[in-house]
């Protein structure tokens, strides 16, 4: 089999992330017809169908996911070995400029930048915490951590980690409310939730490969992830939570799982996914290097409930 040239898992690697051939080959600045030549030829070198077509939406098949996985690592590298040559990969240097989701500073950023800059003291970085779903392109960021992959034709994005949700509320609450232990017991409680117009109204939970569903009539409503985090930790009622947001709290004595044998999931039925949302693909070393510290940590951030 001969291998497949960096031009076309470049063309691979930016329909994967654009969802779309008609934006991959704006991007690339070819046809539309040479960006569908170069897929057809990768898809026949390696000997599988990448990308699922369809009328409004390009997306990944199985072996698309995994080959993304190393075409994608092997890009990168590509640009790391052209830094270096050039002398610029002796040290990773300069700004890197992002947004997150406020959860993301309670535990989770601070302790990624602290132990990067270890590693990297001559790497400066300016967070912009905030539940808004910022723009890369408008706000001038290097990237935007995400719960959600980008609809905009513009952007480009990949996934960081996957992670699940549950429930969860103070010893305190249970004490007085007492714990419920299947969803549908959670009419009779004290329910806390984000006001966020993309976050689901009801609330859907997995248990033994079941899916069940629930009606939410919250008691409090916050537009700030950090105060739905708070108010459950204070004993204002039940929250839906990130397994790793609530994992220290939990470790502490601070939280406790609510109907702990079902997890919260989309409409769907599936996990949630932390997002990395980019303008271009060509990223500096110093954002890929701090982007695989983020992946790094939530490798083992996850098992930890």
């Amino acid at each position: 089999m001969q291998l497949p040239l960096l031009w076309e898992i470049s063309v691979f690697c930016t329909v994967a992330e654009k969802r779309s051939f008609v934006a991959a080959a704006r991007l690339l600045g070819r046809s539309p017809s040479a960006v569908t030549r170069a897929i057809q030829a990768l898809e026949y070198e390696v000997g599988s169908t990448l990308l699922q077509r369809s009328q409004k939406l390009v997306s990944l098949t199985a072996a698309g996911e995994s080959y993304y996985t190393y075409a994608r690592q092997m890009l990168d590298l590509q640009v790391e070995a052209q830094e270096e040559l050039a002398g610029l990969g002796a040290a990773a240097q300069g700004w890197i400029r992002c947004a997150a989701p406020e959860n993301l500073a309670i535990g989770v950023l601070p302790g990624v930048i602290a132990e990067f800059a270890t590693q990297h003291p001559d790497v400066r970085i300016d967070v912009r915490f905030s539940d808004e779903l910022l723009d890369p392109i408008r706000e001038k960021l290097d990237f935007a951590i995400r719960g959600a992959f980008p609809q905009d034709s513009e952007l480009i994005g990949f996934p960081l980690w996957d992670y699940r949700r549950h429930l969860f509320a103070s010893p305190d609450y249970i004490r007085r409310r007492g714990l419920p232990v299947f969803p549908d017991e959670l009419v009779e409680h004290e329910l806390i939730v984000h006001t966020a117009p993309r976050i689901l109204k009801d609330w859907y939970f997995v248990s033994e490969g079941r899916q069940f569903r629930s009606k939410v009539e919250p008691c409090y409503r916050f537009n700030s992830g950090v105060a739905v985090y708070q108010a459950a930790r204070h004993g204002v009622g039940i929250a839906r939570l990130a397994s790793w947001l609530a994992a220290p709290a939990v470790k502490e004595g601070a939280l406790v799982k609510v109907c702990p044998d079902y997890r919260v999931t989309s409409s769907r039925g599936q996990d949630p996914q932390m997002h990395a949302v980019y303008a271009t693909s060509g990223q500096p070393r110093r954002v890929r290097l701090f982007l695989e510290s983020l992946r790094a940590w939530a490798s083992k951030a996850d098992s930890l409930l």
